[in-house]
């Protein structure tokens, strides 16, 4: 291959990366969570946290920007939370 058609494919991976978010396997999710995979299916199975399958054998996948989106939004409901006293900031932190 020529170096201004490896410029080229170089280019167009360059853009693909910048039009799609790095997706993330559930241990990921899971372990960026620091919680249990039984809530990491509790978040897809509710809605709270937005993934998708991908082919038919049960392989999932959250984007990064779906992962940022839910720690975004978990940040401002648990600080509205505190501010109208449902919550204090030190309650216990265990995950089943």
């Amino acid at each position: 291959m020529t170096e201004r058609a490896n410029d080229k494919v170089q280019q167009e991976a360059t853009a693909a990366r910048g039009r799609f978010a790095r997706m993330l396997s559930l241990a990921e999710v899971k372990d960026v969570l620091n919680v249990g995979m039984p809530t990491v299916y509790a978040l897809l199975r509710s809605g709270e946290l937005r993934g998708v399958q991908i082919g038919g054998r049960g392989i999932w996948r959250v984007s990064e920007d779906d992962l940022g989106e839910y720690l975004d939004h978990a940040y401002q409901e648990t600080q509205e939370r505190i501010t109208t006293g449902q919550i204090s900031a030190g309650e216990d932190d265990t995950d089943g």
